[in-house]
Parts: C-alpha cells; sequence; structure tokens
C-alpha cells in the first residue's frame, strides 16, 4: 500500500527512545512520507532537524494555539527564516483552541492572522488546529471558519501555487455541515484514528459526505491510537488502520483509499 501520514508529531519525547524503528516500521507498512508539525518556535527547529536527517519526513512549522503565550515580537521574523528550509512543505499547526483555552481569544485569533499572512506570503498551505470548548458550544470552529473566509476573501485572487492548495483542517471533529463549509472554502479534511471508535458517529457521517479526493489521513501520534491499539502509543505504522475504517465506510477498496489520501497529500504539499 501507498501509504502517507500527513500529521505525526515526531518530535515528541514519546519517540525518543526508539525513533529509528518508528521510522523502520512505517516504511515497512508502506507510509512513503510523514509530515512532522511544530507547536512553536523550539520544535520547529526540532522539526526541520528531523526532516533533515531523514529522507521520508517533512516538516510544517507553526505556533500552535495552545502555546500562543510565547508570541512576541520576534516571533513573526523566525518563522519567516525558518519557512525558508526546503523541507518545510506547511505552516502549521496553527488554529484556534477553545478546550484547553490556554490563551485569550483574541491572542489566538490574531497570532493565527499573523500566521495565515506567512503562509500567503510563502505561498504555502497551512495546517489547522480547531477544538471547541464542548459538544454543544460550536463557537471554536465557526471563528475559525470566519477567519479562513475573511482570510481567502482578502487574499482573492490567490497566488496560481495556493489554487486548491489551501490547507486541510487536521483531526477533524466538526459536523458535516461544518465540514462542507470548509470544503466550499477549499480546504481539505484530515481523518484521524478517531474514526475507528466505537462511538465516533459524526466523523463516520463526515467520511461519508466527503468525497475522497479531498480526504487526508493522518495518526496525529502520539495520539488519537486507532482501534485495535487504543491505550498504547500511536506511530505512522498504524495509519492503514484509518485506511481500512474508510475503505468500510466508503465502500472504496483498501488500496484505492491509501492511493487517492497519498495522492491528494502530494497535490497538498508539493513534496517530491
Amino acid at each position: 500500500m501507498n501509504l502517507t501520514d500527513t500529521h505525526c508529531h515526531l518530535n515528541l519525547p514519546a519517540y525518543q527512545d526508539d525513533l529509528p524503528e518508528v521510522l523502520a516500521r512505517a516504511e515497512m507498512n508502506g507510509v512513503k512520507r510523514i509530515l512532522a508539525p511544530a507547536l512553536d518556535l523550539e520544535s520547529s527547529r526540532e522539526v526541520i532537524r528531523l526532516a533533515d536527517t531523514n529522507e521520508i519526513v517533512f516538516a510544517a512549522i507553526g505556533v500552535h494555539p495552545n502555546s500562543a503565550r510565547s508570541w512576541n515580537s520576534e516571533s513573526a521574523a523566525a518563522l519567516k527564516t525558518l519557512v525558508s528550509h526546503p523541507k518545510v512543505i506547511a505552516v502549521g499547526e496553527i488554529g484556534l483552541d477553545y478546550y484547553r483555552d490556554r490563551a485569550p481569544q483574541k491572542v489566538q485569533k490574531d497570532i493565527l492572522r499573523k500566521q495565515l499572512q506567512i503562509a500567503l506570503d510563502q505561498k504555502l498551505p497551512v495546517i489547522l488546529h480547531v477544538r471547541n470548548s464542548s459538544d454543544e458550544d460550536r463557537s471554536c470552529i465557526k471563528d475559525l471558519l470566519l477567519i479562513l473566509k475573511d482570510w481567502l476573501t482578502e487574499a482573492d485572487p490567490l497566488p496560481l501555487e495556493m489554487k486548491g492548495k489551501i490547507g486541510v483542517i487536521h483531526s477533524y471533529s466538526g459536523n458535516v455541515n461544518e465540514g462542507k463549509q470548509a470544503l466550499q472554502l477549499g480546504f481539505y479534511i484530515g481523518i484521524t484514528g478517531s474514526v475507528t471508535f466505537k462511538n465516533a458517529y459524526t466523523i463516520r457521517e463526515v467520511v461519508k459526505h466527503t468525497p475522497l479526493s479531498k480526504l487526508l489521513i493522518e495518526t496525529d501520534g502520539p495520539f488519537i491510537t486507532p482501534r485495535p491499539y487504543r491505550g498504547k502509543r500511536n506511530e505512522p505504522a498504524h495509519v492503514r488502520h484509518i485506511v481500512d475504517k474508510i475503505s468500510e465506510i466508503t465502500g472504496t477498496p483498501q488500496e484505492s483509499v491509501a492511493e487517492q489520501t497519498s495522492a491528494n497529500a502530494a497535490c497538498l504539499f508539493q513534496w517530491e
């Protein structure tokens, strides 16, 4: 199978003791590309070092909303320098998080807009994080969609390099209607191991209503481990179980799901 893990935090301590073995298992299971996103400036440098030393690993740099308090007057300039590295293929993980709420919402929005502008200036796609404060309160994803709509309106016309390659809402946890809004704006939908959970009815409905050509698969390792490995550390080799579940939901052969989602990732991130 030709598999791609479009989101795995390989720089985190969970992989510190056996990263070579983790990468070897990934390749043995058909994983050809792994995207390692950053959470702040320090981890941006870490994922670049990982990408430099591992052929199948690529990097995304940015400041996560839960790290928003680390942003200072020098952060934008630092990101603009790092983004020029040849294996940096996206700006991320950026977005909004009203669940952890580790920074004021106004600060999160301001930093998100600044990083969206960096992505636009560099003609790179974005990897977006969004987490509502609860299942009932949808304000976080609503705010994100509004910011993205305004950003794209102001950027119109988009640079040719970004047409159809704007970004992905990673580890998607919204509903079908919110997913349709994201698709209309031009974003991909990232599906994690949560799709394999017994009570994950909403995300399975999202998969049913999203064209396969707009889905990406990701582990979000070391988190969100799919069945049958729940309770254990997640890793890129497990991405095949997400393919299996999407195949079951959509009635599409596993090999076709793997090929299409890998082609989607190659289209969005333009890696070689």
